[in-house]
């Protein structure tokens, strides 16, 4: 049996400070396909939060992992809902848990502030790969949410979360053709810029 011998590479020392490798940066147009700005859970790992778990720790995660929702997950690993910076920043819905609890700041959890799952908008992942972008923003006109979830089945047929999407997202990715807009908030928002622009 040949033994193969190996040997190493020296190292190199670098001659000067170096650039910083960065994927380009996507330019998408309204008719690219509407999975192209989906945030993949088979690919990108969600961030959640124990339904228990005080606001502030819910905070301090979303600002450590670079993320601006988090899921709120139950003890058997459900979603119940999702929470957002703007509910963790924000006062009215923490003054809301804290008068009718009789409670302290320190004492209010992402459930009681989150919002529900029944309450959020979500599109089987099979119709959101038959759209373009445009398609699905014109699907949303009327919906005031900042966060479209992407559903699908597991292998025992189970309902799952398998993306998501953002209004600002959207926005990012299409932005150069619908300049100048204002940011968006929600999907109608980026619909009335859509129809109101030569696309």
């Amino acid at each position: 049996m040949n033994q193969v011998t190996f040997s190493p590479k020296p190292l190199i020392q670098l001659g000067s400070a170096p650039l910083l490798a960065k994927p380009a940066a996507r330019r998408l147009q309204p008719t690219s396909p509407a999975m192209t700005v989906l945030t993949d859970f088979s690919q990108v790992m969600p961030q959640s939060v124990d339904a228990d778990t005080p606001i502030d720790e819910a905070h301090l995660k979303m600002r450590y992992s670079g993320v601006r929702l988090l899921f709120v997950m139950d003890h058997k690993a459900h979603c119940i809902g999702i929470i957002t910076s703007k509910e963790v920043i924000g006062t009215r819905r923490i003054n809301i848990a804290m008068q009718q609890r009789n409670i302290t700041h320190d004492e209010v959890t992402a459930e009681m502030i989150m919002t529900p799952w029944h309450k959020l908008s979500a599109m089987p992942v099979a119709q959101l790969a038959s759209l373009t972008i445009e398609d699905l923003v014109l699907s949303m006109e009327a919906v005031t949410d900042q966060h479209l979830l992407i559903t699908e089945q597991n292998d025992h047929h189970e309902l799952r979360i398998r993306g998501i999407i953002s209004a600002s997202d959207i926005q990012n990715a299409v932005g150069k053709e619908i300049n100048p807009v204002p940011m968006a908030k929600s999907f109608a928002d980026i619909c009335q810029v859509i129809t109101g622009h030569d696309l």
